[in-house]
């Protein structure tokens, strides 16, 4: 079981309301008072651990959400910071108390009049590698939030200094208009395929390439393998955004949901994916919205001869556990394609 509790010794507050995405049912969010606080119990929801915030509802009927003040462990999302419960079982990624550099960044600018925008990319590679020095490229939408969020870098720099990671370079794309761009949008695609990845290329030498993505950022990159096949080698896909309106009716509201279903129902129906198949690693919480869309895409994936496999893990649509799962599952993939 798990317990929440929340002061109120002035009485000040009407309610107060458990925020999650852990799949806790409405009627059971809503705290009882209990004398001088108020206090929630649930059993624990099926995950290693739990963001969430608290919706107090004041006594002239408005409301505000906020961290939970009886609670110091917060952590950085997306959409701002949240409490978390981290449950016995829960171990935070080994190489985060790895010390190592923190590697070379060069800032690389494209323009792209087809999007009248310019796509603004980092490039990561180990401290001391010179330009022409070949090796593999992780291309990464939402580059910037990755590192930042999920400190992609830092695991990048350990597993190079621990030679458990091969020699590589990252590109941190800057997401743009996210939603428009990464929703099955050929001329974003497009741009990527034939503008700002041949930019990057010309700037530094590569080997193979390794796209990279989690939920529209994952659905964006399968996207370019499907209609740019020699693009990328492998695939490294998380939360995918792959709508399907089995799953997905709820997200009819998306402004671009009718293009992203138009494309995944392509790739399903045998019309999308190229004969050229790549290693193809998709990760998705257990529980997540998402995680029926992901399972039927690694399935369609496999029938059409791909090395595709899904890895479920015990944690939510958020960057923590994206985090998470770089070790072993992008660990393996970017040995595997680096051999």
């Amino acid at each position: 079981m798990v317990t929440f509790r929340l002061a109120d010794p002035e009485h000040q507050l009407a309610g107060v309301r458990l925020v999650q995405d852990v799949r806790i049912p409405g009627d059971r969010l809503g705290f009882h008072r209990s004398g001088d606080r108020w206090e929630l119990v649930i059993d624990r929801p099926p995950v290693n651990r739990m963001e969430y915030l608290l919706e107090l509802r004041h006594q002239d009927g408005g409301t505000e959400t906020v961290l939970d003040p009886a609670n110091s462990q917060q952590v950085a999302g997306a959409f701002g910071p949240k409490s978390v419960l981290e449950f016995t079982g829960y171990t935070p990624a080994s190489w985060l108390s790895i010390a190592a550099g923190s590697g070379n960044f060069t800032e690389v600018d494209v323009p792209v009049d087809a999007l009248d925008a310019t796509v603004c990319a980092r490039l990561w590679s180990p401290e001391g590698t010179p330009h022409d020095e070949r090796l593999p490229l992780l291309v990464v939408h939402d580059g910037p939030e990755y590192d930042a969020l999920a400190s992609l870098t830092r695991y990048l720099s350990a597993g190079v200094a621990g030679h458990w990671l091969p020699r590589l370079r990252a590109a941190l794309l800057s997401p743009g208009p996210r939603d428009r761009w990464y929703s099955a949008n050929l001329r974003y695609t497009r741009a990527l395929c034939t503008t700002v990845l041949p930019a990057i290329t010309g700037r530094v030498a590569t080997s193979v390439r390794v796209g990279m993505g989690a939920s529209l950022g994952a659905l964006a990159m399968l996207h370019a393998h499907c209609q740019y096949p020699d693009a990328f080698d492998a695939l490294f896909l998380q939360s995918g955004s792959f709508f399907w309106p089995r799953f997905d009716s709820p997200e009819r509201s998306f402004p671009y949901y009718r293009r992203v279903v138009g494309f995944v129902t392509g790739v399903h129906d045998g019309v999308r994916p190229p004969s050229r198949s790549v290693p193809a690693v998709l990760t998705c919480g257990m529980i997540e919205e998402n995680i029926e869309n992901n399972r039927l895409m690694a399935e369609t994936l496999r029938g059409r001869g791909y090395p595709a496999i899904l890895r479920e893990v015990p944690d939510m649509h958020n960057y923590t556990a994206w985090r998470d799962a770089f070790d072993p599952y992008l660990t393996e993939l970017l040995g595997r394609v680096s051999r």
